[in-house]
Protein backbone atom coordinates (compact mmCIF):
# COMPACT_ATOMS: atom_id res chain seq x y z
CA UNK A 1 0.00 0.00 0.00
CA UNK A 2 1.32 3.45 -0.92
CA UNK A 3 2.48 5.60 1.97
CA UNK A 4 0.15 8.40 2.99
CA UNK A 5 2.96 10.97 2.60
CA UNK A 6 3.86 11.65 -1.05
CA UNK A 7 6.22 14.60 -0.48
CA UNK A 8 7.86 16.62 2.31
CA UNK A 9 8.74 20.32 2.05
CA UNK A 10 9.88 23.33 4.03
CA UNK A 11 9.02 26.93 3.31
CA UNK A 12 11.56 29.61 2.45
CA UNK A 13 12.07 33.08 3.97
CA UNK A 14 10.33 35.79 1.96
CA UNK A 15 9.03 39.33 2.21
CA UNK A 16 5.77 40.77 0.93
CA UNK A 17 3.70 43.89 1.25
CA UNK A 18 5.83 46.74 2.60
CA UNK A 19 8.50 44.37 3.87
CA UNK A 20 6.60 41.94 6.09
CA UNK A 21 8.87 38.98 6.85
CA UNK A 22 7.20 35.62 6.31
CA UNK A 23 7.72 32.02 5.29
CA UNK A 24 6.45 31.07 1.82
CA UNK A 25 5.32 27.47 2.03
CA UNK A 26 3.42 27.03 -1.26
CA UNK A 27 4.48 28.84 -4.47
CA UNK A 28 8.24 28.63 -3.97
CA UNK A 29 10.86 26.76 -6.02
CA UNK A 30 10.44 23.40 -4.24
CA UNK A 31 6.63 23.53 -4.13
CA UNK A 32 4.73 25.38 -6.83
CA UNK A 33 0.96 25.67 -7.14
CA UNK A 34 -0.92 22.78 -5.55
CA UNK A 35 -4.16 23.08 -7.52
CA UNK A 36 -6.50 24.57 -6.29
CA UNK A 37 -4.08 26.13 -3.74
CA UNK A 38 -1.93 28.87 -5.25
CA UNK A 39 0.04 30.09 -2.25
CA UNK A 40 0.42 29.58 1.50
CA UNK A 41 2.36 32.04 3.65
CA UNK A 42 2.99 31.82 7.39
CA UNK A 43 3.90 35.04 9.20
CA UNK A 44 5.15 34.68 12.76
CA UNK A 45 7.14 37.26 14.69
CA UNK A 46 7.08 39.12 17.98
CA UNK A 47 9.40 41.77 16.51
CA UNK A 48 7.20 44.63 15.25
CA UNK A 49 9.89 45.60 12.74
CA UNK A 50 9.05 42.37 10.91
CA UNK A 51 5.37 43.17 10.42
CA UNK A 52 4.48 46.77 11.34
CA UNK A 53 4.61 48.07 7.74
CA UNK A 54 1.86 45.62 6.79
CA UNK A 55 0.34 45.20 3.36
CA UNK A 56 -0.65 48.64 2.00
CA UNK A 57 -3.31 48.93 -0.75
CA UNK A 58 -2.73 46.50 -3.61
CA UNK A 59 -4.92 44.87 -6.29
CA UNK A 60 -6.08 41.29 -6.83
CA UNK A 61 -8.01 39.52 -9.58
CA UNK A 62 -8.98 35.92 -10.28
CA UNK A 63 -8.84 34.08 -6.95
CA UNK A 64 -9.74 34.03 -3.25
CA UNK A 65 -7.59 35.02 -0.27
CA UNK A 66 -8.08 33.57 3.20
CA UNK A 67 -6.31 35.05 6.23
CA UNK A 68 -6.34 33.00 9.44
CA UNK A 69 -4.88 34.44 12.63
CA UNK A 70 -3.31 32.47 15.48
CA UNK A 71 -2.15 35.56 17.42
CA UNK A 72 -2.40 39.31 16.90
CA UNK A 73 -4.83 41.56 15.06
CA UNK A 74 -4.97 42.58 11.39
CA UNK A 75 -7.24 45.24 9.87
CA UNK A 76 -8.76 44.90 6.40
CA UNK A 77 -9.96 47.77 4.19
CA UNK A 78 -10.94 47.48 0.54
CA UNK A 79 -12.16 49.41 -2.48
CA UNK A 80 -15.74 48.18 -1.95
CA UNK A 81 -15.91 49.96 1.39
CA UNK A 82 -15.48 46.87 3.58
CA UNK A 83 -13.56 47.19 6.82
CA UNK A 84 -12.91 44.70 9.62
CA UNK A 85 -10.34 43.46 12.10
CA UNK A 86 -9.46 39.77 12.20
CA UNK A 87 -8.23 38.69 15.64
CA UNK A 88 -6.63 35.55 17.06
CA UNK A 89 -8.68 32.52 16.11
CA UNK A 90 -10.57 34.40 13.41
CA UNK A 91 -10.60 34.11 9.63
CA UNK A 92 -11.10 36.60 6.84
CA UNK A 93 -12.24 35.55 3.38
CA UNK A 94 -12.00 37.73 0.30
CA UNK A 95 -13.13 36.74 -3.18
CA UNK A 96 -11.16 39.05 -5.42
CA UNK A 97 -12.78 37.61 -8.58
CA UNK A 98 -12.99 40.38 -11.22
CA UNK A 99 -11.07 42.77 -9.04
CA UNK A 100 -10.57 44.47 -5.71
CA UNK A 101 -7.97 46.70 -4.08
CA UNK A 102 -7.36 46.03 -0.40
CA UNK A 103 -4.97 46.71 2.46
CA UNK A 104 -4.15 44.51 5.45
CA UNK A 105 -2.45 46.39 8.26
CA UNK A 106 -1.45 45.30 11.77
CA UNK A 107 -3.67 46.64 14.56
CA UNK A 108 -0.88 46.35 17.11
CA UNK A 109 2.51 47.93 17.70
CA UNK A 110 4.08 45.11 19.68
CA UNK A 111 3.51 41.49 20.60
CA UNK A 112 3.24 38.32 18.57
CA UNK A 113 1.74 38.47 15.07
CA UNK A 114 1.12 34.94 13.82
CA UNK A 115 -1.09 33.60 11.10
CA UNK A 116 -1.50 32.37 7.56
CA UNK A 117 -2.59 33.68 4.22
CA UNK A 118 -3.85 31.16 1.70
CA UNK A 119 -4.59 31.88 -1.96
CA UNK A 120 -7.25 29.62 -3.44
CA UNK A 121 -7.85 29.61 -7.19
CA UNK A 122 -11.20 30.22 -8.86
CA UNK A 123 -12.31 28.38 -12.01
CA UNK A 124 -12.44 30.41 -15.21
CA UNK A 125 -16.23 30.58 -15.04
CA UNK A 126 -16.03 32.44 -11.70
CA UNK A 127 -12.96 34.63 -12.14
CA UNK A 128 -14.96 37.64 -13.35
CA UNK A 129 -17.75 37.49 -10.79
CA UNK A 130 -18.30 40.38 -8.40
CA UNK A 131 -15.83 40.66 -5.53
CA UNK A 132 -16.96 39.72 -2.02
CA UNK A 133 -15.58 39.77 1.53
CA UNK A 134 -16.46 38.40 4.96
CA UNK A 135 -14.93 38.41 8.44
CA UNK A 136 -15.45 35.44 10.76
CA UNK A 137 -14.43 35.70 14.44
CA UNK A 138 -13.40 32.54 16.25
CA UNK A 139 -16.88 31.76 17.58
CA UNK A 140 -18.16 31.48 13.99
CA UNK A 141 -15.80 28.59 13.18
CA UNK A 142 -16.94 25.00 13.46
CA UNK A 143 -15.54 23.31 16.57
CA UNK A 144 -15.01 19.71 17.64
CA UNK A 145 -13.74 19.41 21.22
CA UNK A 146 -12.37 16.29 22.87
CA UNK A 147 -10.41 15.69 26.08
CA UNK A 148 -6.98 16.07 24.50
CA UNK A 149 -7.53 17.74 21.13
CA UNK A 150 -9.77 20.14 19.28
CA UNK A 151 -10.52 20.65 15.61
CA UNK A 152 -11.46 24.10 14.34
CA UNK A 153 -13.27 23.94 11.00
CA UNK A 154 -12.46 27.05 8.99
CA UNK A 155 -13.71 25.91 5.59
CA UNK A 156 -15.88 23.01 4.46
CA UNK A 157 -17.29 20.57 6.98
CA UNK A 158 -15.91 17.76 9.10
CA UNK A 159 -18.00 15.31 11.11
CA UNK A 160 -20.89 17.43 12.40
CA UNK A 161 -19.00 20.76 12.39
CA UNK A 162 -19.42 23.23 9.53
CA UNK A 163 -16.97 26.02 8.76
CA UNK A 164 -18.15 29.48 7.72
CA UNK A 165 -16.17 29.45 4.45
CA UNK A 166 -17.53 27.30 1.65
CA UNK A 167 -16.20 26.73 -1.87
CA UNK A 168 -18.19 23.61 -2.75
CA UNK A 169 -16.97 23.28 -6.35
CA UNK A 170 -13.50 22.47 -5.02
CA UNK A 171 -14.75 20.62 -1.89
CA UNK A 172 -12.46 23.00 -0.01
CA UNK A 173 -11.58 21.87 3.53
CA UNK A 174 -9.39 23.74 6.02
CA UNK A 175 -8.92 22.44 9.56
CA UNK A 176 -6.83 23.74 12.46
CA UNK A 177 -6.08 20.70 14.65
CA UNK A 178 -4.69 21.47 18.13
CA UNK A 179 -3.29 18.57 20.13
CA UNK A 180 -2.47 18.31 23.82
CA UNK A 181 0.50 16.16 24.90
CA UNK A 182 -0.15 12.43 24.38
CA UNK A 183 -3.12 13.07 22.09
CA UNK A 184 -4.17 10.56 19.45
CA UNK A 185 -6.77 11.06 16.78
CA UNK A 186 -7.76 9.88 13.33
CA UNK A 187 -8.75 12.30 10.58
CA UNK A 188 -10.85 10.59 7.95
CA UNK A 189 -10.26 11.31 4.27
CA UNK A 190 -12.90 13.13 2.24
CA UNK A 191 -11.17 11.89 -0.95
CA UNK A 192 -10.04 15.28 -2.28
CA UNK A 193 -7.23 14.80 -4.79
CA UNK A 194 -5.12 17.59 -3.29
CA UNK A 195 -4.45 17.13 0.43
CA UNK A 196 -1.75 18.93 2.43
CA UNK A 197 -0.80 19.09 6.10
CA UNK A 198 1.38 21.79 7.69
CA UNK A 199 2.85 21.58 11.19
CA UNK A 200 2.80 25.04 12.75
CA UNK A 201 3.56 24.11 16.37
CA UNK A 202 5.45 21.29 18.09
CA UNK A 203 5.93 17.96 16.38
CA UNK A 204 3.55 15.15 15.49
CA UNK A 205 3.64 11.56 14.34
CA UNK A 206 1.62 11.09 11.14
CA UNK A 207 0.91 7.44 10.30
CA UNK A 208 4.23 6.59 11.96
CA UNK A 209 6.33 9.35 10.36
CA UNK A 210 7.70 12.10 12.61
CA UNK A 211 6.99 15.66 11.41
CA UNK A 212 8.58 18.82 12.81
CA UNK A 213 7.33 22.37 13.04
CA UNK A 214 7.58 24.12 9.67
CA UNK A 215 7.14 20.97 7.58
CA UNK A 216 4.43 20.63 4.95
CA UNK A 217 3.57 17.20 3.57
CA UNK A 218 1.59 16.22 0.52
CA UNK A 219 -0.78 13.35 1.19
CA UNK A 220 -2.49 10.76 -0.92
CA UNK A 221 -6.24 11.18 -1.38
CA UNK A 222 -7.45 8.02 0.30
CA UNK A 223 -5.76 7.13 3.58
CA UNK A 224 -7.08 8.28 6.93
CA UNK A 225 -4.56 10.25 8.98
CA UNK A 226 -3.35 8.86 12.31
CA UNK A 227 -1.98 11.75 14.39
CA UNK A 228 -0.11 11.43 17.67
CA UNK A 229 1.59 14.10 19.77
CA UNK A 230 4.11 13.95 22.59
CA UNK A 231 3.82 17.69 23.27
CA UNK A 232 1.55 20.61 22.51
CA UNK A 233 1.17 20.64 18.73
CA UNK A 234 -0.84 22.27 15.98
CA UNK A 235 -1.39 21.39 12.33
CA UNK A 236 -3.38 22.86 9.47
CA UNK A 237 -5.01 20.46 7.02
CA UNK A 238 -5.88 21.71 3.53
CA UNK A 239 -7.84 19.66 1.03
CA UNK A 240 -9.57 20.42 -2.27
CA UNK A 241 -10.35 19.13 -5.73
CA UNK A 242 -8.08 20.46 -8.50
CA UNK A 243 -9.62 22.86 -10.99
CA UNK A 244 -7.44 21.48 -13.77
CA UNK A 245 -7.22 24.69 -15.81
CA UNK A 246 -4.13 26.62 -16.98
CA UNK A 247 -2.71 29.01 -14.37
CA UNK A 248 -1.21 32.30 -15.53
CA UNK A 249 0.07 34.40 -12.63
CA UNK A 250 1.65 37.82 -12.54
CA UNK A 251 2.03 39.07 -8.97
CA UNK A 252 -1.45 39.69 -7.54
CA UNK A 253 -3.31 38.57 -10.69
CA UNK A 254 -4.11 34.90 -11.39
CA UNK A 255 -5.95 34.14 -14.62
CA UNK A 256 -5.93 31.41 -17.29
CA UNK A 257 -3.85 33.10 -20.00
CA UNK A 258 -1.20 35.80 -20.47
CA UNK A 259 -3.74 37.84 -22.46
CA UNK A 260 -6.07 37.91 -19.44
CA UNK A 261 -3.17 39.00 -17.24
CA UNK A 262 -2.39 41.85 -19.64
CA UNK A 263 -6.05 42.88 -19.52
CA UNK A 264 -5.99 42.85 -15.71
CA UNK A 265 -2.95 45.15 -15.72
CA UNK A 266 -4.62 47.52 -18.20
CA UNK A 267 -7.82 47.54 -16.13
CA UNK A 268 -5.86 48.32 -12.97
CA UNK A 269 -3.87 51.09 -14.61
CA UNK A 270 -7.10 52.60 -15.99
CA UNK A 271 -8.93 52.39 -12.68
CA UNK A 272 -11.34 49.74 -13.99
CA UNK A 273 -10.17 46.77 -11.92
CA UNK A 274 -12.93 47.07 -9.33
CA UNK A 275 -15.73 47.91 -11.76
Amino acid sequence: MAHVITGRYRGIPAQDGAGVKLTRVINQPQLRHQDPFLMLDEFRSDNPNDYIAGFPPHPHRGFVTLTYMLAGRMEHKDSNGNTGVVEAGGAQWMKAARGIIHAEMPKQEDGLMWGFQLWLNLPAARKMEAADWADYPQHKLGLIERDNYEIRVIAGSYEDAVGPIQQPEQEFLMLDVRLQPQAELELSSQQQQTRLLYVYQGQVSLNGSQLERGELVRLNATDNLQLQSSELAGVVLLAGQPIGEPISQYGPFVMNSPAEIEQAIRDYQAGRLTG
